[in-house]
């Protein structure tokens, strides 16, 4: 069996992108001295900060709260946790549940956002209504429920459980999009709660190991919707890239802040959404059109 690289005890994990091989314990440092890395070097986050932590109850979004929240002393951290409720008959359920349980453990305000209280109907509901996928919903709503709960709770940053896996792909499928100003731009924007992603220099598979090696309580179940997501697609082309060329997904990350270095942009001017005040660059926010829409739909109108 392969011993471990620093101390030669079995190995639990083997990095094939960088030869590493690692026992338990050594695979949690490492896990938890790059994560502080990508925070430091990047600057996400300093000194009295209130952060909103994005949680779902899921398996990133878990191991983000419980890794700020050892940050919080030493930083004079103010956390508070977010959770949208999108109404996934069979799965948002559990999660909720969870994520319940882990603020309560941590001692962490949880504020829940749903789509039936804010919008008056599930994303269930959403799906059958208009003829865009699912995700397409989700993502548009789920993003202006996170960024008006953070700036509602005041929060000065809006931390999101995003990995190398789910930058990688976003990457790529803006150049398949050719959505060349998303592709440079990113979420950045005028009126919109800053957003962090300390996450996003660890692969997926390693957020995983380092959830079940440290003990905590997560869940691993997949949206029912999930499979019929452009996103999907692109996961398996890069999980099939990655296991042909071991480190491919840094490489896209690496490109792309190389891209967006070379090619400066300054953020986008946003106002206020005519009809909710929320930050957009339209007249009338993506959020509001989209709602508008999917209630044509469940009123049996064209969406």
């Amino acid at each position: 069996m392969a011993k471990c690289s620093l101390c030669r005890r079995t190995a639990c994990y083997v990095q094939r992108y960088s030869g590493l091989r690692l026992c338990g314990e050594h695979f949690l440092r490492h896990f938890e001295r790059r994560v502080r890395r990508t925070v430091m070097s990047r600057g996400m986050l300093r000194r009295g900060l209130r952060v909103g932590v994005a949680l779902s109850g899921g398996k990133d979004s878990t191991v983000l709260l419980h890794l700020l929240h050892g940050y919080a002393e030493k930083l004079e951290l103010e956390l508070v946790a977010v959770l949208v409720d999108e109404g996934i008959t069979g799965y948002r359920e559990v999660s909720r549940r969870r994520a319940h349980k882990v603020c309560s453990e941590l001692g962490v305000e949880l504020h829940v956002r749903s789509f039936r209280d804010t919008f008056g109907f599930t994303l269930d509901e959403a799906a059958h209504a208009t003829r865009w996928k699912p995700c397409s919903v989700c993502s548009v709503l789920r993003r202006y429920l996170l960024n008006t709960a953070a700036s509602e709770l005041g929060c000065q940053r809006l931390a999101t459980g995003h990995n190398l896996d789910d930058v990688a792909q976003s990457v790529l499928m803006n150049y398949l999009r050719g959505d060349v100003e998303r592709l440079l731009r990113g979420s950045r924007g005028h009126g919109m709660v800053p957003r962090i992603k300390p996450l996003m220099e660890v692969p997926e598979k390693e957020v995983a190991l380092y959830a079940m090696l440290s003990g905590l309580e997560v869940g691993f179940e997949e949206c029912g919707y999930a499979g019929e997501s452009f996103r999907s697609l692109v996961r398996e082309v890069l999980l099939q890239l990655e296991e042909h060329t071991p480190g491919i997904r840094y490489g896209i990350l690496r490109g792309w802040e190389r891209l967006r270095g070379a090619v400066a942009t300054e953020p986008r001017p946003l106002r206020a959404c005519t009809k909710c005040g929320a930050p957009c660059s339209s007249e009338v926010c993506g959020a509001c059109r989209m709602v508008e829409a999917v209630r044509r739909g469940l009123e049996g109108e064209s969406p």
